[in-house]
C-alpha cells in the first residue's frame, strides 16, 4: 500500500506578508506565517463601523487621540500576528512599526463588529492575541444582527471584566478614552435581523 501524498502548507515570512498585503487591494491578516484574505464586510458591518468611528472621532477631535477604521494594520509581535481591527483608538503617541507608518503597535481601544463567520474567532483566539498588547485597555464586540455589545475592560490586576448589554437605550462608557457610545445612535440606521 502506498502512502497518501500530503500537502504541506507554505508559511510566509513577515516581510513576504507585508510585501503582498501592501500591494493588494484587499487586506490580509497574518497569523503565525499564514496569510488570510479578509472577506468583504456586509452592509450592516460597514454602517456599524462608520457610526462607531464617527462617534469616537467627534468626541476625540480636540484631544491627542487618533481613530482608525478597518484599514490600519495592527501588529501583535509576541503572537506573530497582524490584524485589521474594525475600529482602533490610540490615545498615546502612536507607535508605528516602520517608515511606512501603516502598522500600529499600541492601541488603547479595539472594536470588532461580529459576523457569523468571525464571531468565534473574535471572541476566542483573536481576543487572546489582543490581550497580549500592554497598551490595550478596552475591547468591544458589537453584533450586527441585533442590538448587543460585549465590553471588556482590563482591570488593575490584569484580568478582564465583561459587561454586556442588549438595551437599545444603553450608553456605554469608555473610561480609558473618556468617551461614550449611545447604542441608539450606533444602531440607528442598521437593518437588524440579517447579517
Amino acid at each position: 500500500m502506498s502512502a497518501m501524498p500530503t500537502t504541506v502548507e507554505r508559511l510566509y515570512t513577515v516581510e513576504e506578508y507585508l510585501e503582498l498585503d501592501r500591494a493588494s487591494e484587499i487586506p490580509h491578516e497574518y497569523l503565525q506565517g499564514r496569510i488570510v484574505a479578509m472577506a468583504d464586510p456586509s452592509r450592516q458591518h460597514n454602517l456599524l463601523v462608520t457610526s462607531i468611528g464617527a462617534s469616537l472621532h467627534g468626541q476625540l477631535r480636540s484631544r491627542p487621540c487618533e481613530v482608525y477604521l478597518s484599514r490600519m494594520r495592527l501588529q501583535i509581535p509576541s503572537a506573530d500576528v497582524f490584524t485589521y481591527p474594525d475600529v482602533t483608538v490610540v490615545c498615546e503617541e502612536p507607535e508605528l512599526a516602520d517608515e511606512h507608518q501603516d502598522i500600529l503597535l499600541n492601541p488603547t481601544v479595539l472594536v470588532e463588529v461580529l459576523s457569523p463567520s468571525t464571531s468565534d474567532y473574535d471572541h476566542g483566539r483573536e481576543f487572546a492575541y489582543y490581550r497580549q498588547l500592554a497598551s490595550l485597555v478596552e475591547y468591544l464586540l458589537v453584533a450586527q444582527d441585533a442590538v448587543r455589545v460585549e465590553h471588556y475592560t482590563r482591570q488593575p490586576d490584569g484580568s478582564w471584566r465583561l459587561e454586556e448589554t442588549d438595551d437599545p437605550a444603553a450608553v456605554l462608557r469608555l473610561p480609558s478614552i473618556g468617551c461614550t457610545l449611545s447604542l441608539a445612535e450606533v444602531y440607528e440606521k442598521v437593518p437588524l435581523g440579517s447579517s
